[in-house]
């Protein structure tokens, strides 16, 4: 079979064949009487055989190798292969992530997808100042899409860096009209490495979505993301923030629990008192537990609730000696019959510590 035919049935051009000739992958097993290339039918099969190689992303040499060594083992090459692959994978994502956030951010002209770019860089930079700065430039002046901050959000653990972060988020429309956000939802990363997914369903705006990235992060199964993902969605405003932050109040993660209680507690949430007990026996962030639940009891029927609700954990047995001094504590702030009634028994409690602190509260409140 001529060279011409060969590359009509092969779909290997003339040019292609000559090339695999010059490198010794494929050569004619004859010429004939005019000089002209004749190939063999184990010529064919050899060049579909280098076509096929070629089509896992081998390279010529390697297609090579692998035909004429009869040591060369397919496994390791194939090995090699889904290694580089996945290298070109990631590094394509991370090229269209970058991408699309560049288009969120709706540039003008070459200056703002320069800046945006500047930006984005300095978000991700080794340097802690570098990452802090970026943090406060982002609300004044350059577009980031939400997913870009969520995930800087999310992987932070410098305190000071973190802080501005959250600051950036909660104050660049988060949960409402900030800078664009790319409409589509289009993000890259994995959430739960703190390198928040995009969403399908989020509409523009630097905020929006940002409450429902950062619940994703409470999935996280690492309890440092998780943390921060709470950390933030408490700062940011808005009903969707809060609703959010009432589901994370049945998570299995007593610090996610509990930093959901405390910022639901700041805006006057009744949902969030048992949670807010619960700090106050485990003793994590009990003063401000504590205050909230003050801050809650200016409510009649609230403060009868939380009344109740610390009598309980002060009757049970399994209520340790310091725990129940806090909990009698916290009944201070509580005002109302039922908070009275409580401390009048605890004044004559057998732990001396929760009677002294007792009557001492109802010395104050001159009811003794």
């Amino acid at each position: 079979m001529l060279i011409g035919e060969v590359a009509r049935r092969s779909g290997v051009s003339a040019r292609m064949l000559r090339h695999y000739e010059s490198l010794g992958l494929v050569r004619p097993s004859g010429r004939t009487g005019a000089g002209y290339r004749e190939y063999a039918d184990a010529d064919i099969r050899r060049i579909f055989h280098v076509e096929s190689l070629r089509a896992l992303g081998m390279s010529l040499r390697e297609i090579g190798r692998a035909l004429d060594d009869p040591d060369f083992a397919p496994a390791t090459i194939v090995g090699d292969l889904v290694a580089a692959t996945r290298e070109r994978i990631a590094a394509e994502t991370e090229l269209l992530t970058r991408l699309r956030r560049i288009e969120a951010a709706g540039p003008a002209d070459w200056e703002d997808v320069l800046r945006v770019v500047a930006l984005l860089q300095a978000l991700g930079s080794t340097s802690a100042g570098a990452r802090q700065r970026a943090a406060l430039t982002v609300a004044d002046e350059v577009p980031v899409p939400v997913e870009a901050l969520v995930e800087a959000v999310l992987r932070e653990s410098e305190p000071n860096v973190a802080g501005a972060l959250r600051w950036a988020l909660a104050h660049s429309g988060a949960g409402g009209n900030g800078h664009g956000g790319d409409g589509n939802g289009h993000g890259g990363g994995d959430p739960h490495d703190g390198h928040g997914g995009g969403h399908g369903d989020e509409a523009g705006g630097l905020g929006h979505g940002a409450p429902a990235l950062l619940a994703d992060g409470l999935a996280a199964p690492v309890a440092a993301v998780r943390e921060r993902a709470v950390r933030a969605l408490a700062e940011l405003p808005g009903e969707e923030a809060a609703a959010r932050l009432r589901a994370a109040l049945g998570h299995p993660d007593a610090v996610v629990r509990g930093h959901a209680a405390l910022a639901l507690g700041a805006r006057g949430e009744a949902d969030a008192v048992p949670a807010l007990v619960d700090l106050v026996v485990a003793g994590r962030d009990d003063t401000g537990a504590a205050d909230a639940l003050g801050a809650l009891a200016s409510d009649a029927g609230v403060a009868q609730r939380i009344a109740a609700a610390l009598a309980e954990r002060l009757a049970d047995a399994a209520t340790p000696g310091p725990a129940r001094g806090r909990l009698t504590q916290a009944l201070a702030a509580v005002p109302g019959p039922t908070a009275t009634r409580v401390l009048g028994e605890l004044s004559r409690d057998a732990d001396r510590a929760v009677a002294l602190t007792a009557t001492y509260v109802l010395r104050l409140r001159g009811a003794r």
